[in-house]
């Protein structure tokens, strides 16, 4: 595959930006920029280094009202606002006082992520995937998915004008089936779990050299889009770092891309250096990672998922260990919750602060409540929570929940009498 792709793009220079080359992240091994995701010396996973110059807070302000204000921080080309993209980023920034009080904090931001073009996150490292693909002369862009990467794939390849190639659990919810074939790619569902489809994502990306598969053979690229998170929080917040932050874990590459994020602005002088924590949240049935930090464990064992919440079902988390590092430098916590405690975190925000969240940030606000129950958040600490889709995908889970709280005939008598007046 990149034999093919290198004789492909030898005739052009890569364009991505400040990005220099990939780093292994276990020895540190060195190698050019290429669509490659593991290291041959070491075997583990490769990352992006760059090499950033001086960058400017006023010269970020100045840009696009989307994650591009942040390309001088990306693998992405000079020019990539140039480019059709779907223009995710610059979400809203909640302050959310009805919820702190809710759940004994002091200060809660929500960082709603459900106003991106395809209702989740996922359209930001999807962007950034999409850009490092044209570069390195990809022709189709591909995913395994559990379903808002699905969205985000189909949506961002029928923009740029693309193929698509998506790989779905079968068992996926119907809504994300839905929102994912109505952008009338090649839509295949598998016979499987995520890790099914993932290996079979894998063997299919040896076999196809023009197929971009977002976070499989472009990975290093498209997981550095996470990063933007952590840039918006900080410059919503008038250019600081939150003391503490939760973030939802799948495949455990978001809280660690926060965390890359948080530390490059502390560098650059963007931001005050200031300590923060960083706390995971998994849902009961699928929490191989919070299973391992209870425990005390520095690797992760797989699980077979059993949760409503699917968008965070991978049994096998790709970055599993580099996200217990993580919390543990920086002091915070990895805890999971039941699905019946999903439900009611999905609940408590929507009653709360009027924000229709997906399974995963059920998972993330029923976390928060129960580190502060158990003593692991700090009520006193400025505390922001990642909202990272949107409801609408995820009606299953609560249809049997909520609904009308009477039916009457048409009469205000009947409305008063079902009110209690």
């Amino acid at each position: 595959m990149t034999a093919a792709l290198s004789a492909t793009s030898a005739n052009k220079t890569i364009d991505l930006g400040p990005a220099v080359e990939l780093v292994s992240k276990e020895e540190g091994h060195r190698q050019p920029l290429a669509p490659e995701f593991v290291s041959a010396e070491d075997f583990s996973p490769l990352e992006v280094a760059y090499d950033f110059g001086r960058i400017r807070r006023e010269d970020i302000e100045a840009g696009p009202r989307n994650i591009w204000r942040y390309k001088k921080l990306l693998p992405v080309p000079s020019t990539v606002e140039e480019t059709p993209n779907t223009e995710p980023g610059c979400t809203r920034l909640v302050r959310a006082d009805r919820l702190a009080k809710a759940l004994g904090l002091k200060s809660v931001w929500v960082k709603d992520d459900t106003g991106n073009p395809t209702h989740s996150f996922k359209d930001r490292v999807v962007a950034v995937a999409l850009a490092a693909a044209r570069e390195f002369g990809f022709e189709v862009l591909a995913c395994p998915s559990t379903g808002n990467l699905a969205n985000a794939t189909a949506a961002a390849a029928a923009r740029a004008g693309w193929r698509s190639v998506v790989l779905i659990p079968k068992s996926l919810e119907r809504a994300k089936i839905l929102t994912t074939a109505v952008y009338d790619g090649d839509l295949i569902a598998v016979d499987g779990n995520y890790d099914d489809v993932n290996r079979l994502a894998t063997e299919l990306a040896g076999e196809h050299p023009k197929w971009a598969f977002v976070n499989v053979n472009v990975r290093p690229y498209y997981s550095e889009g996470s990063k933007t998170l952590a840039y918006e929080v900080a410059e919503q917040l008038g250019w600081r770092i939150p003391e503490q932050i939760v973030v939802p874990i799948a495949s455990g590459s978001q809280l660690t891309k926060v965390d890359k994020g948080f530390r490059e602005l502390g560098q650059l002088g963007l931001v005050d250096a200031s300590p923060y924590k960083v706390f995971g949240a998994q849902a009961t049935g699928c929490s191989p990672v919070s299973a391992a930090y209870r425990n005390g464990h520095d690797v992760v064992q797989p699980v077979k998922p059993d949760t409503i919440a699917r968008s965070l079902a991978i049994g096998n988390p790709a970055d599993g260990p580099y996200v217990l590092d993580v919390v543990n430098r920086t002091g915070g916590a990895i805890e999971d919750v039941t699905d019946e405690e999903v439900v009611e975190g999905i609940r408590l925000l929507a009653r709360t602060e009027g924000i229709f969240t997906e399974t995963a940030g059920g998972v993330t606000v029923a976390t928060a409540k129960k580190l502060v129950e158990t003593g692991k958040l700090d009520p006193d600490a400025e505390t922001v929570l990642l909202i990272t889709g949107d409801g609408l995908k995820t009606l299953d889970a609560i249809e049997n929940h909520v609904g009308p709280k009477a039916t009457v005939p048409p009469s205000a008598e009947a409305v008063a009498k079902a009110l209690g007046y």
